[in-house]
């Protein structure tokens, strides 16, 4: 079924307002000064990254001189929230020879990888956490995300540029930004679920059931308020919980040439608002109270004409609706999760299955200085031939 904007929709009730349409031009409203909120640019909604973040990338399974194997080449990908905001295609990485039976590529070269991602890894790992440790009150979490590290073509350097040699260079690759695609297909989603649970020592800890309301604060215009909800017998939404967007310490993206899934690990904080005032607190209840469920609209939510924003302060920009199942262990946590997310200031939305895995002993051990940097290591390394074994195979997204 075609994607339809938001604007476009139509209801089969005639009394009901279409999802957000004073989203879609906010610059006309406030040009015409008709009340509703100053929209000066602001950052919110935007990935926020520390002062001192790492953020790199590098690719595994090269050949022996270092350099990428003559059968790896970049192919279009197709993500339609991508084509909407770039007007094109974004690119990935593609390995002709890959085996078909991912689970079974040579043991020894998996090995070989995961160890070299492990060494690699590590001392951004070190710096990262004591960055935090001696900046920051919040404690960092380290999670593996799984899906495809995306390259963004630009004015300077196009694919057809990198396709005149035949061969792909990772110099070049680096000229090109980019992003993480972690939308897995539904039978890999089974595959964690039924095969590799039972296999790396995680029990099922629980369902949850959550709508996440991102909002536009005026007096924190480089950050988003997120406010988490659950929902009551009466379809109305019960807020439980008030954060501010996460901040990224330390990214590092892995092109895994030698399976068909990508990897990204990831150091962030997140904090809590608990010391919101009462007048704060209000607005944003009377913005939850406004919301109407509706599972026609992506992101399950919508508000009526002119309940979207709540005097000059605060707006919605965004709906997520998540449903997961968590598996947990000592040292892992496993998230399962279907999201279905819309974003009001690029009028995008997506319905997405993703799988992350939160390594949690670690960064804990390492935050109260509990453990020698070796011991560390080790288990780091340990985690990372888990994810290699487990994580990265999964049928070809290519479309």
């Amino acid at each position: 079924m075609a994607y339809i904007p938001p604007h476009m929709r139509h209801s089969k009730d005639p009394q009901r307002p279409s999802p957000v349409p004073e989203m879609l031009v906010p610059k006309f409203n406030g040009n015409l000064n008709l009340g509703s909120p100053n929209n000066n640019a602001d950052m919110s909604g935007k990935i926020v990254y520390a002062d001192h973040a790492i953020s790199r990338w590098f690719a595994v399974g090269l050949d022996d001189d270092g350099s990428l194997p003559s059968s790896v080449h970049l192919e279009p990908f197709s993500v339609d929230t991508v084509e909407h905001k770039r007007g094109a295609k974004p690119l990935v990485l593609v390995n002709n020879n890959l085996a078909k039976d991912n689970d079974k590529v040579c043991g020894n070269i998996s090995r070989s990888t995961w160890e070299s991602v492990a060494e690699n890894v590590w001392p951004d790992v070190l710096s990262a956490c004591k960055i935090v440790k001696n900046e920051m009150e919040e404690n960092p979490t380290l999670v593996a995300r799984f899906g495809h590290v995306l390259f963004r073509r630009n004015n300077f350097l196009s694919l057809e540029n990198v396709r005149e040699e035949d061969l792909v260079a990772e110099t070049a690759l680096r000229q090109f930004k980019r992003s993480f695609y972690t939308n897995v297909p539904a039978a890999y989603m089974e595959k964690i679920i039924n095969e590799v649970v039972p296999k790396i020592g995680v029990d099922f800890e629980g369902y949850k059931d959550i709508y996440h309301v991102k909002l536009s604060d005026s007096e924190r215009q480089n950050s988003t308020v997120s406010c988490k909800c659950t929902v009551k017998e009466n379809n109305k939404l019960e807020l439980y919980k008030v954060e501010l967007n996460p901040v990224r310490h330390m990214v590092v993206d892995i092109s895994c040439l030698d399976k068909n899934l990508d990897l990204r690990l990831a150091l962030c904080t997140k904090s809590t608002l608990s010391a919101l005032s009462d007048d704060e607190m209000n607005c944003i209840r009377n913005l939850i109270n406004s919301a109407i469920l509706d599972p026609e609209v992506k992101g399950g939510l919508r508000w009526p004409m002119g309940k979207s924003y709540s005097g000059q302060r605060y707006r919605v920009i965004g709906v997520w609706h998540t449903e997961f199942k968590s598996y947990k262990s000592p040292s892992l946590k496993l998230k399962v999760r279907n999201a279905d997310r819309f974003d009001f200031k690029t009028a995008t939305g997506e319905a997405t299955i993703e799988i992350n895995l939160k390594l949690r002993r670690i960064v804990s051990e390492i935050q109260d200085g509990k453990i020698e940097i070796d011991s560390g290591y080790s288990g780091f390394k340990d985690n990372l031939r888990l994810i290699w074994d487990h994580f990265l195979s999964c049928e070809q997204l290519l479309t």
